[in-house]
């Protein structure tokens, strides 16, 4: 069960920093004040919300496959 959180820690967190550093590339590319990156991340966190929606396991937030995704299993305790 850790394996998969920290599976599932990992994946947030390259999400969160590629969005981030997507956002901070197109301000910079577009010669936009900087304030516009967080605008930008938030589209692109809602793009990913979309594909996460189609590709990901029904209820969940992730891009995970199904058999890697810990909101995938429920755990009896």
């Amino acid at each position: 069960m850790q394996n998969k959180l920290l599976l599932d820690l990992g994946e947030r967190a390259a999400w969160t920093g590629a969005q981030a550093a997507l956002g901070l590339a197109v301000v910079e590319l577009a010669d936009l004040p900087v304030w516009w990156a967080a605008p930008v991340a938030l589209a692109l966190a809602s793009a990913k919300s979309w594909v996460a929606g189609r590709l990901g396991r029904k209820g969940t937030a992730s891009t995970l496959p199904a058999s890697a995704d810990p909101a995938s299993h429920t755990s009896v305790v």
